[in-house]
C-alpha cells in the first residue's frame, strides 16, 4: 500500500495527472523518487506520439518543435522551470549562500530568470529542430526518463542546503537503500534502451546527462552549500537542455557527414 501511496504522491508532485486523494505520511513518502522517472517517460512517450503525428499529418517543424518543447511544460505544470528561475536569479546575484538561499525562496523572479529561460528556451528549440533521425528522437525521449532517475539519486545522496522545504522532505523519508537501488537500476535499464536504439549515439547521449549531474553536484555545493527543490527543477532542464543539444550534435555533425 505505501507503494501504490508513494506513486500517487510522486504523479501528484511532479506533474498535473489527476490522482485519488489522501492525507500524506511519512511512510507513504518512502518511495515517492523511485516513480519520479515514470514522469519523464510519460513525457517522452508523448514527444514521440506528436512527433509521430506531425510525420502522417506533415506537420511543418516550426509548430511540431514548438509543441515538443511545451509538452513537458503541459504535463508537470512548469514546476521545473520555476526552481530554474530561481536558481537563475540565486545565481547571478553573485552575493554569498546565504543570501543565494533566501533568493531561491522569493517568490517574485529577477530579470537574470527571464533571460536565462528564454535563452535556454532558443537554444532547446534550436537543437530540438535539428533532430531528424528517428533512433536520435527515441533516445531523446528516454532522456526525459534518465533526468528524473539522476535528479533522484542527487536528491538522495547529495547534501541538502538547508533542512527544510519539499525535497528534504522527501528525501529524509525515503527509504534511502531501495530508493538508490531502484533509481540505479532504472537508469541502467534507459541507458541500456538508449544503446539499443543506437550504441554510439547512446553512449554519447547518457554521457552528457551524466557530466551535467557532476557539474550539478559541484556547482550546488559552490554555489548554495548542497541541493534544493528549486536546484533539483534546475538540474532537470539543464540536463535535459544538453540531452537535446548532444542528440543534436550528432545528428548535424557527425551522422551528416
Amino acid at each position: 500500500m505505501q507503494v501504490i501511496k508513494s506513486f500517487f504522491i510522486a504523479l501528484s508532485v511532479y506533474s498535473q495527472i489527476p490522482v485519488p486523494e489522501f492525507q500524506w505520511k511519512e511512510e507513504d513518502m518512502k518511495y515517492v523518487f523511485c516513480f519520479f522517472p515514470w514522469v519523464g517517460a510519460l513525457i517522452g512517450g508523448c514527444i514521440y506520439f506528436w512527433d509521430h503525428l506531425c510525420g502522417i499529418y506533415h506537420i511543418e517543424v516550426l509548430c511540431k518543435t514548438a509543441v515538443e518543447i511545451a509538452i513537458p511544460i503541459f504535463i508537470t505544470g512548469g514546476f521545473h522551470v520555476d526552481g530554474f528561475m530561481d536558481t537563475m536569479d540565486a545565481i547571478h546575484s553573485f552575493r554569498s549562500k546565504e543570501r543565494k538561499l533566501e533568493i531561491l525562496k522569493d517568490p517574485h523572479i529577477g530579470a537574470f530568470a527571464v533571460i536565462m529561460l528564454g535563452a535556454y528556451g532558443l537554444l532547446l528549440f534550436g537543437a530540438f529542430s535539428e533532430i531528424k533521425s528517428d533512433a536520435l528522437l527515441k533516445i531523446v525521449c528516454c532522456g526525459f526518463f534518465l533526468s528524473r532517475c539522476l535528479c533522484g539519486i542527487s536528491a538522495v545522496s547529495f547534501s541538502p542546503a538547508k533542512k527544510e522545504g519539499m525535497l528534504y522532505t522527501f528525501a529524509e523519508s525515503s527509504h534511502k537503500k531501495i530508493t538508490k537501488g531502484s533509481l540505479y537500476l532504472q537508469s541502467a535499464v534507459c541507458i541500456c534502451l538508449m544503446c539499443f536504439y543506437s550504441l554510439t549515439a547512446g553512449l554519447i547521449v547518457a554521457a552528457a546527462a551524466v557530466l551535467t549531474l557532476a557539474y550539478y553536484f559541484y556547482g550546488s555545493r559552490k554555489e548554495f552549500g548542497g541541493v534544493t527543490g528549486d536546484t533539483a527543477g534546475y538540474f532537470v532542464l539543464l540536463c535535459e537542455g544538453c540531452i537535446v543539444a548532444a542528440a543534436a550534435f550528432i545528428d548535424v555533425f557527425i551522422w551528416s557527414v
